[in-house]
């Protein structure tokens, strides 16, 4: 793919998935999280990815553009074999992951499931186990509505949906997701070989014990915890740090991270 500004989709899975491309050089892929769009989790450092990689932004079944007609659960595996299968579609055999929250636990499956595709990870506020999180998510969570859904991330779905009255639809797969999540098994984690960073906020839902957790089980790993909330260290648009420096260090990390040398 030599095209530095594409926006456009991919029939992949029986889904229409909305992709954009950014940039030129190696290819990075951003997932983001749930009920987020490209925008508004990868929206504050989109543009300094795009200056130093090829950029693949995705949205998964049933966000921002990419419309949900599938009557199929939402999983972290279903959408690991959704974006496999749109860089087959974009004849890309090989490529760096950055998943965001959500989009960091499909990054797992993607390393899990399709390995030969893998070359680097990065694991932004991930979490394989119910305990990785804090028991007050998951309480949250369980008595949650739509009401509850952050006002940003309503607005920037009904901006660019093809249909914006399944933002209910969307919301409830998403919640259905995490509420009947299973713990991952620990050597399926280990059996990843892709390097891998670890990201979190030092503030974040997801417990550092875990992310250190996670940084002794996969076999070649970097642990990064940064000050601030979930999001924060990307400036996500619900973390009200747009205007933050910490993005710009993330930024610097991860290419830090992408440009080592693979392990031998």
């Amino acid at each position: 793919m030599q095209d530095s500004n594409v926006s456009d989709y991919a029939s992949v899975n029986g889904l229409k998935m909305y992709y954009e491309i950014r940039g030129k050089g190696a290819p990075l892929v951003l997932i983001h999280g749930g009920g987020s769009t490209i925008q508004t989790s990868f929206g504050r450092v989109l543009r300094s990815f795009a200056k130093i990689r090829q950029v693949i932004a995705v949205e998964l079944q049933g966000h921002g553009h990419t419309m949900d007609f599938i009557d199929r659960l939402a999983t972290f595996e279903q959408d690991a074999d959704d974006v496999a299968a749109l860089l087959k579609y974009l004849k890309i055999e090989n490529a760096d992951f950055f998943g965001f929250s959500n989009g960091g636990n499909t990054t797992m499956q993607i390393a899990i499931r399709y390995p030969k595709i893998v070359r680097k990870i990065i694991l932004g506020s991930a979490f394989f186990k119910r305990d990785g999180m804090y028991q007050q998510f998951w309480e949250s969570l369980t008595n949650s509505t739509i009401n509850d859904m952050p006002q940003l991330l309503k607005d920037a779905y009904t901006k660019v949906a093809p249909d914006p009255t399944n933002l209910y639809n969307m919301y409830e797969k998403d919640k259905k997701r995490m509420l009947e999540f299973e713990d991952w098994k620990a050597e399926d984690i280990h059996s990843i070989n892709a390097p891998a960073l670890i990201v979190i906020g030092d503030e974040d839902v997801v417990r550092p014990e875990h992310a250190v957790e996670m940084f002794r089980l996969l076999p070649h790993a970097r642990l990064t915890i940064l000050p601030g909330l979930h999001g924060t260290y990307i400036g996500e648009v619900t973390s009200g740090m747009e205007q933050s420096k910490i993005p710009d260090l993330t930024v610097s990390i991860i290419e830090e991270f992408l440009n080592e040398p693979m392990p031998k």
